[in-house]
C-alpha cells in the first residue's frame, strides 16, 4: 500500500513538473512547429564555441537555440511586443532556462529589438 501511495505522488509530482505556464507549444495539423513563450540571446562570451550541431556559434549570423526542433529547421521568431520578425536557423541547443523556448543570436536579437530588454514573449513559426 505505501509503495502504491508513493508511486501516485512521485507521478503526480512528475506531471506537474512537467507544465510550463509560460509556454504553449503545438504542432499544426499539418506538422508545422509553432509556440509561443520567452526569447532570450546569447552573444559574447559564447562566439567561437562549439554548437551541439557541431558547428561554430557566430554571434553575427542568425542561428538560434531550441530544445527539440531539428538542427538546420529555419523558424520565423515574432517579437510580441513590436511585431518585429526574423527568420533563423537552429544549431544549437538551450535554452536551459525555464519558461524560455529559444536563445537567438546577438543578430537576431538586434533585428526583434530586444538587445535592451534580453529577454521578450515571441512566437516561433517553423518554416521548413
Amino acid at each position: 500500500m505505501q509503495r502504491l501511495l508513493f508511486l501516485l505522488a512521485f507521478t503526480s509530482l512528475l506531471v506537474g513538473c512537467s507544465y510550463s505556464p509560460f509556454e504553449r507549444d503545438r504542432e499544426t495539423p499539418s506538422g508545422d512547429y509553432r509556440a509561443e513563450g520567452k526569447a532570450s540571446y546569447y552573444g559574447a562570451r559564447h562566439h567561437g564555441k562549439r554548437t551541439a550541431s557541431g558547428e561554430r556559434f557566430n554571434q553575427n549570423s542568425l542561428t538560434a537555440a531550441h530544445r527539440t526542433l531539428p538542427f538546420g529547421t529555419r523558424v520565423r521568431v515574432t517579437n510580441l511586443r513590436n511585431d518585429r520578425t526574423v527568420v533563423v536557423r537552429i544549431n544549437d541547443r538551450g535554452p536551459y532556462s525555464r519558461g524560455r523556448i529559444i536563445d537567438v543570436s546577438r543578430k537576431a536579437a538586434e533585428a526583434l529589438g530586444m538587445l535592451r530588454s534580453g529577454v521578450v514573449p515571441v512566437r516561433v513559426e517553423s518554416l521548413d
